[in-house]
């Protein structure tokens, strides 16, 4: 096997458009402190490009996605962790620009995406999917990528992302890629970090309460209101857990009252555990989109 490449650290946009210059480039944009699920996302972006093409990573911490009273300043941090997990997912350059370079000094235009972002996490975060929006406008028009790749943990972001690209016509491909999951069901994320082990497992609660409105799915029921409450009582045993929300959308992330069969409806999940706030989202019936 042929050892990891350390990618190319890009600061400027400068840099950028001369590395991506003339060559078919596949993008993940990260906030960075990668992990397996991050490199599952590499991975899929070294096969869209191709042999001859380019991957390119980026990690920034987008100020702009957090509210006055969340984990801007205590984010996992670690460039040296990131370069490694890029470098043997396949990734050639990481753009890592400053905070100052994204967003310089009168800085004044945002991006809002109606309708998908209204509820759900954009009613528990308000102004986050504008700051989501804003950042990967910008990423998509510094690295104008062929096709860009996001995990499908962030349901609503993707939903939100792809609109977005529809809405305004950007020339990009945006590709969902699944999640990826310890072996106890827990989604990956950066801010499982915070969690010990034991409180790690104990959050695997998010995603067998997913899975029990699943098998509700599949034994027919097609109220969403009792699917949702199926979702709810396998949480009712994890007393550390403040639930969010646990509702059935389909694929306007609207709710739904009854459930079609429609591939696009899913189940969402958000709730604090342990003082760290965890989301998760699985479809209606395994296998679907």
């Amino acid at each position: 096997m042929t050892a990891a490449v350390r990618p190319a650290v890009v600061a400027t946009p400068d840099e950028l458009r001369r590395r991506v210059a003339g060559r078919r480039v596949a993008f993940v944009p990260t906030m960075g402190y990668l992990h397996e699920g991050h490199a599952s996302l590499i991975r899929a972006a070294r096969a869209a490009a191709g042999p001859d093409g380019l991957v390119v990573v980026s990690v920034f911490v987008n100020p702009m996605q957090f509210g006055p009273n969340e984990d801007l300043a205590r984010y996992p941090r670690d460039l040296e962790r990131d370069l490694g997990v890029a470098g043997e997912a396949g990734a050639d350059v990481l753009f890592h620009p400053e905070v100052s370079t994204m967003y310089p000094e009168g800085y004044s235009t945002s991006v809002t995406v109606s309708g998908v972002s209204d509820g759900l996490d954009g009613a528990a975060r308000p102004g986050h999917f504008t700051g989501v929006a804003t950042v990967v406008l910008k990423l998509l028009n510094l690295v104008r990528p062929d096709v860009a790749l996001f995990g499908e943990k962030d349901w609503q972001q993707l939903a939100v992302i792809r609109r977005m690209v529809r809405d305004l016509n950007v020339g990009v491909e945006i590709r969902g890629v699944p999640t990826v999951r310890a072996a106890s069901g827990l989604a990956l994320s950066s801010r499982n970090s915070y969690l010990s082990a034991d409180q790690a497992a104990r959050a695997a609660v998010l995603s067998r309460a997913l899975r029990a409105v699943q098998a509700a799915y599949a034994a027919g029921e097609r109220s969403a209101a009792a699917l949702e409450a199926a979702g709810r009582a396998a949480l009712a045993g994890e007393d550390e857990l403040t639930l969010e929300y646990l509702t059935v959308v389909g694929g306007d992330m609207q709710a739904r009252e009854i459930v079609d069969n429609d591939p696009m409806n899913r189940v969402l999940v958000a709730a604090r555990l342990f003082g760290v706030r965890l989301i998760d989202n699985m479809p209606l019936a395994p296998g679907a989109a």
